[in-house]
């Protein structure tokens, strides 16, 4: 019985440092996000400041990394209308908007992340 027991102690130690490796690696599955690989991003095709008359600051929570910035900016910049540039240190979103948004638009859409906002302020010129 004893033999038993410490070869389930040993077998549970070599999983949990095979884990940690695969995190500091950046592939285990419970890394932030779920991947070690880049998000790519979703472009805007309107980057002209002057057709977006509206303007807003909105901070975030649960950004840990440029994945999850990356993943934030893009579901941001798929609504109609919206140029959305992250800045991860503050946990900030400045977005620039064609029609004006309200702070549950911003939620609604967060809504299919793991990220939640914070607040959202509009900027004026």
């Amino acid at each position: 019985m004893d033999k038993v027991i410490i070869a389930a102690g040993a077998l549970l130690l070599v999983y949990a440092i095979w884990q940690t490796i695969l995190k500091f690696r950046g592939k285990s599955k419970n890394s932030c996000c779920g991947t070690a690989e880049a998000v790519s991003s979703v472009k805007v095709e309107d980057t002209d400041p002057a057709h977006y008359p509206n303007h807003y600051k909105l901070t975030i929570s649960g950004m840990h990394c440029s994945n999850c910035a990356r993943n934030v900016e893009n579901t941001l910049n798929k609504m109609p209308g919206v140029w959305a540039r992250i800045n991860l240190g503050k946990q900030e979103a400045d977005v620039l908007t064609k029609t004006p948004q309200t702070a549950e638009s911003f939620s609604e859409a967060l809504k299919t992340t793991s990220y939640s906002l914070v607040s959202c302020t509009a900027v004026s010129a």
